[in-house]
């Protein structure tokens, strides 16, 4: 009996896809309730620094003079208490995680500054950076 149960299972591998997927081509759809990577509005932060308070592992560093916000992607473990402490709702925690990496990797965000009507200067963007990239073809001076 046995060794028709195992023809059995034989043919109807045969004529069934694969069970698995071949991950790097074919990537699964992220659980609808699945914690990943912290993002931002910078525009609607406020820099309070509750999201640094309530940081178990303090993978956030909020700047309240030069207008920033950091985060060191590897320290934070996605337990999403920054987003709900923060007042403004200025955090969303996606349900993609960060793609994998090497090196230290600390994505730092800063305001815009609005233009002073008596001057007309404008002030640093609010595009986000990468510490490992920032200080690239630098040398340092001593």
């Amino acid at each position: 009996m046995s060794l028709l149960g195992m023809a059995f299972t034989n043919l109807k591998n045969l004529f069934t896809g694969p069970a698995t997927r071949l991950y790097p081509s074919i990537k699964r759809a992220p659980f609808a309730r699945t914690r990943g990577s912290i993002q931002i509005d910078i525009d609607a932060c406020i820099f309070c620094g509750m999201c640094q308070r309530k940081c178990p592992t303090q993978a956030l560093v909020v700047n309240r003079q030069d207008k920033s916000w950091e985060i060191d992607v590897l320290r934070c473990i996605m337990c999403r208490y920054c987003v709900e402490v923060c007042p403004k709702k200025c955090l969303i925690q996606d349900n993609f995680y960060h793609p994998p990496t090497r090196g230290k990797v600390i994505r730092k965000y800063a305001q815009a500054a609005k233009a002073n009507p008596q001057t007309g200067t404008q002030g640093r963007s609010a595009d986000p950076t990468d510490a490992s990239s920032q200080d690239a073809g630098e040398k340092p001076t001593e």
